[in-house]
């Protein structure tokens, strides 16, 4: 199979891309390098199946018209603005990237008869209110700009397999974490805290630390949303992914540093985005694709320690 990653030197998509290889498939890599590197793909290239890596954007039409001659089987479409913060302080950009970006890729798929997996995210849903957490008919609550942009795209990639029968599917991993994700401010809370830890620094959580989140390993995730672009009965389905269990972001902290004297709590930036309650519902995950978390929590906050040990 020939697939498209855009996003493809980022975190989560570099290892796709490895994923899409290990496979047998054949891979192209489209990434501006806004939140990416070319790092993230030193193990993928070099590799029979990897077939090129093109620094671009998803808003230029020419490379994207230029790329789809390769005549794909499907497009796993990560770019994206990825910050919530920025997103309130920056809307159009995320709109621009989010929205008017996707469109031009799912254009160019219903040109070339692409299927085109989306991701989306977890910050689309309102907060988790039962023990069976959030399914993918949970209510959902665009509480920042990226959520709204990422709630447009979702819908735009499956009013194109209505109106035209293109296949597409909506995936939505919830907090993913892992190697290669950065320690910075776009970074995750597992990253960042770890990053910290190691330093000997404080950590600072946001609020009062009581907010809680379901962390999905990348390797898990990895697998799932190439999953999604191999199997037709996702086509036109949204389809969550994550661990199954939540975790405070206090009882994180101090499972990452070990020490509670470290651990600060500060204002929250943007107290209007929080979502108090992330637990992930896979069922659907694991009834349409097979696919279930492999790494717990505490085996992966090990791999990242020690990869971030590493590098």
């Amino acid at each position: 199979m020939k697939a498209l990653v855009t996003g493809g030197a980022g975190f989560i998509g570099s290892w796709v891309v490895e994923q899409l290889l290990q496979d047998g498939h054949e891979v192209w890599v489209l990434d501006n390098l806004s939140n990416g590197s070319e790092d993230n793909l030193n193990s993928s290239v070099g590799q029979s199946g990897f077939k090129g890596f093109v620094r671009g954007d998803i808003k230029d039409n020419h490379v994207l018209e230029q790329l789809f001659a390769n005549g794909f089987a499907v497009c796993y479409h990560l770019a994206a603005s990825i910050n919530v913060q920025d997103s309130i302080d920056d809307p159009k950009t995320t709109f621009d990237n989010d929205v008017v970006g996707t469109f031009n890729v799912l254009e160019n798929c219903r040109k070339h008869r692409v299927k085109m997996v989306f991701m989306s995210t977890c910050m689309v849903y309102d907060r988790a209110t039962g023990a069976a957490g959030i399914d993918e008919t949970s209510p959902i609550k665009p509480a920042s700009p990226y959520a709204g942009s990422k709630i447009a795209g979702e819908n735009m990639v499956l009013s194109y397999f209505f109106a035209y029968g293109l296949p597409g599917a909506v995936i939505r991993p919830f907090n993913t974490y892992g190697p290669r994700q950065k320690a910075s401010g776009e970074g995750g809370v597992v990253s960042i805290f770890t990053n910290k830890a190691l330093r000997g620094e404080p950590l600072n959580i946001y609020g009062s630390g009581e907010q809680t989140r379901d962390l999905l390993y990348v390797e898990d995730c990895a697998r799932f949303v190439v999953a999604a672009g191999l199997d037709d009965s996702v086509n036109g389905q949204i389809i969550n992914a994550g661990l199954g269990r939540d975790i405070s972001i206090n009882d994180l902290a101090v499972k990452i540093c070990g020490n509670e004297s470290q651990i600060r709590h500060v204002d929250h930036i943007h107290p209007q985005s929080e979502i108090p309650k992330l637990l992930c519902n896979s069922q659907k995950a694991k009834t349409l694709l097979n696919w279930e978390p492999r790494v717990s929590l505490e085996d992966g906050l090990l791999k990242i320690r020690a990869w971030m040990k590493g590098n």
